[in-house]
């Protein structure tokens, strides 16, 4: 009364994993973004100047999430995102250090971790103007005889 068997279907639903787990899909850690959030590294994230292999030029570069955007839009709607929530919502308490680690082996007493107000970083929305070299190549006409 056997009839024919059902196949097995392994590894069918584990593209999510499969995305979630490579490295290359992997974000800065919470103690790096603490960092990157000190004002002189701040200043030095949000004005980088033409780097044509990233997105959108290095222009629009989201602090807290680490991530490159193609336009201000883009990095306009990020901000609107449940992802951008989340992670603004982790960086409010301090990142783990290796003192309360040692605390909480035993070695002196506990202190909770302070609560830091963070905010989305500000905008500055200005037309983006093609640099004149850049255009003065791009208008040569040039013959190869």
């Amino acid at each position: 009364m056997t009839g024919p068997q059902k196949k097995k279907k392994h590894h069918v639903g584990d593209t999510f994993y499969k995305r979630k787990y490579k490295t290359k899909h992997r974000a800065r850690d919470i103690d790096e973004v603490d960092q990157d959030l000190k004002k002189e590294n701040a200043d030095r994230l949000l004005k980088q100047a033409l780097d044509f292999d990233k997105p959108g030029e290095g222009q629009h570069y989201c602090i807290h999430c680490a991530r490159y955007f193609l336009s201000d839009q883009v990095l306009q709607d990020h901000f609107r995102t449940k992802l951008h929530k989340k992670r603004i919502k982790e960086l409010k308490l301090e990142p783990y250090t290796i003192e309360e680690a040692e605390r909480a082996a035993g070695f002196g007493s506990y202190i909770a971790p302070k609560e830091r107000v963070i905010v989305t970083q500000p905008i500055n929305v200005e037309e983006y103007k093609e640099p004149e070299e850049v255009a003065d190549i791009c208008s040569l006409n040039i013959d190869l005889q």
